[in-house]
């Protein structure tokens, strides 16, 4: 049996992307995504965060029941 080796797969990904966006291009992209995933990250964090940090709705009380006074 023969190791599975990815390196082949993705030196034709990489040339693929080459011809299609440019040399020139391809840093520009590179730093666009990373930004984005940044970005992402920050938000779902942010997010995360905010959902925590929530006071608890009270449930709304049975007519039958009598209501408690504090």
């Amino acid at each position: 049996m023969l190791a599975y080796s990815p390196g082949p797969e993705w030196i034709v990904v990489v040339v693929i992307l080459v011809l299609l966006f440019g040399a020139k291009k391809l840093p520009e992209l590179a730093r666009s995504v990373g930004k984005s995933t940044n970005e992402f990250k920050k938000g779902m964090s942010e997010g995360a965060s905010d959902a925590e940090g929530e006071p608890e709705v009270p449930k709304p009380q049975d007519p039958a029941e009598k209501p408690t006074t504090e």
